[in-house]
């Protein structure tokens, strides 16, 4: 897409294409906001009096009423320090890490990106002795020497501070610091706004969650501007991409995202991104690698026994988020085949914020049956099939039946956005179960209830 205004490259200026400056109906009756979350006013903090330069680096959080609660999130926070006293909460930037640590209540608040913070955790030994008893977050720790070490002694020789610790996901990815830390954290993955936070954040319009994304900033923005994407796209870019890949080919490396996000959903097929982006087809293996350790994008990889007639290894690539998907498809007016194909983008989000995995499968056979998306038990039960729709009358569920008769046994959800109460349909023995979203969260945390049982 050679010339488009408005793309990734570097140099390349101007406003939105025509079709980009409509705006799609009434995107929100909420005024325009700045940061992670809509603030009300500014935050109450008051000096927690530790001696030295901890008096000066720490700060306690008052949030009533000047942060917006996010009760899933903190609820699902003081739940894992039930668990473990280090938690590794993680995501894309401006998810809302750095607010919601705090709006927890009772904590004392470390930026890491300061040099005063740093200097304090150059001897945590004596840094963790000091806050015995206290509830402490590390926020940007990845800014910081040797952030695993600072965990590692927290749990092994301060179980009695909690700390919950926040930075990118591809922290998590690396294999020393997955080694010093398993089975001594738990890990919180912070997704852009799933169901709960429609409610949290005051507008429960799907349609409005699907045009705007779920990044808090840009769910609460009235509109959000070209800028603010590319701003987001540019610091994606240099902290999180240069920072830990130090790749060199900037234009091909953001021409392949674009063209990404454009199919996102889709099965990807290298060789449609080799030639378009001047790269290779193992540098388009190695880009998206880096995209799916980054959490940008989300590879969802078949589902398969071997049988002679089943997509194998083709996975469907799915961007982090829809309201980049719309950006970059240029969609001005959300008609009913892209209402539906980015409420598949938002039921992924939503598996994946309340099962907190990104072990998500699709299955599709060289007849063209498919289904959106299979969930596996490890414990080796048949596998749940998940079909995804818009309207309930729409819903053709010959796939399903075909699926399930190649693995029998397990649940059919049909999950449709008309949905108020939820119902089944049997044929042939095969259930089906139709529910909405609000059923769908529900089903979701029995099954996390069950797991971990």
């Amino acid at each position: 897409m050679p010339g488009r205004s408005g793309s990734l490259r570097p140099g390349i200026t101007g406003d939105f294409p025509q079709k980009r400056r409509k705006q799609c109906g009434q995107r929100s009756n909420f005024a325009r906001t700045r940061g992670d979350c809509q603030v009300q006013g500014a935050a109450t903090r008051t000096i927690v009096p530790y001696e030295n330069e901890i008096a000066n680096s720490t700060i306690m959080w008052n949030t009533e009423p000047t942060m917006k609660k996010r009760i899933y999130w903190q609820n699902r926070i003081e739940n894992a320090w039930e668990m473990s006293s280090v938690l590794w909460l993680s995501g894309v930037r401006k998810t809302g890490k750095t607010l919601l640590s705090k709006s927890i209540g009772d904590i004392e608040y470390f930026d890491c990106e300061l040099p005063r913070t740093r200097r304090l955790l150059s001897d945590h030994e004596s840094f963790l002795t000091k806050l015995k008893g206290k509830r402490v977050v590390l926020d940007e720790i990845h800014r910081i020497k040797d952030p695993s070490a600072v965990l590692r002694e927290a749990a092994l020789k301060h179980p009695g501070v909690k700390i919950l610790a926040t930075g990118p996901s591809t922290l998590t990815a690396s294999p020393g610091f997955r080694k010093e830390l398993t089975g001594r954290m738990e890990e919180i993955w912070l997704t852009p706004v799933m169901s709960a936070g429609l409610t949290d954040f005051g507008n429960t319009s799907v349609e409005h969650r699907l045009q705007a994304g779920g990044l808090p900033p840009f769910f609460l923005n009235e509109q959000t501007s070209e800028r603010e994407y590319q701003e987001w796209l540019d610091s994606y870019w240099a902290k999180d991409v240069q920072d830990e890949f130090k790749l060199a080919k900037r234009w091909s490396f953001q021409q392949f995202l674009e063209l990404l996000f454009e199919n996102s959903g889709k099965v990807f097929e290298a060789t449609r991104y080799a030639g378009p982006c001047d790269i290779s087809r193992p540098t388009v293996a190695s880009y998206l690698q880096v995209m799916e350790n980054t959490f940008v994008a989300h590879v969802i990889r078949p589902f398969h026994t071997g049988r002679p007639a089943e997509i194998l290894s083709a996975p469907r690539v799915y961007a982090f988020d829809t309201g980049f998907v719309c950006y970059f498809r240029g969609l001005q007016d959300l008609a009913c085949d892209n209402l539906a194909n980015l409420w598949e983008h938002f039921i992924l989000n939503e598996i994946q914020s309340r099962m907190q995995t990104r072990d998500v499968l699709y299955w599709r056979d060289k007849h063209g049956y498919q289904v959106d998306f299979v969930l596996v038990d490890r414990g080796g039960a048949a596998p749940t099939a998940v079909q995804c729709s818009w309207a309930a009358e729409d819903v053709d569920i010959r796939s399903l039946k075909y699926f399930r008769r190649q693995y029998p046994g397990g649940e059919n959800w049909v999950i449709a956005r008309d949905v108020t109460k939820p119902f089944e349909i049997t044929e042939k023995g095969m259930v089906f179960r139709f529910m909405g979203l609000q059923d769908l969260a529900s089903v979701l945390e029995e099954r996390n209830l069950a797991l971990t049982a």
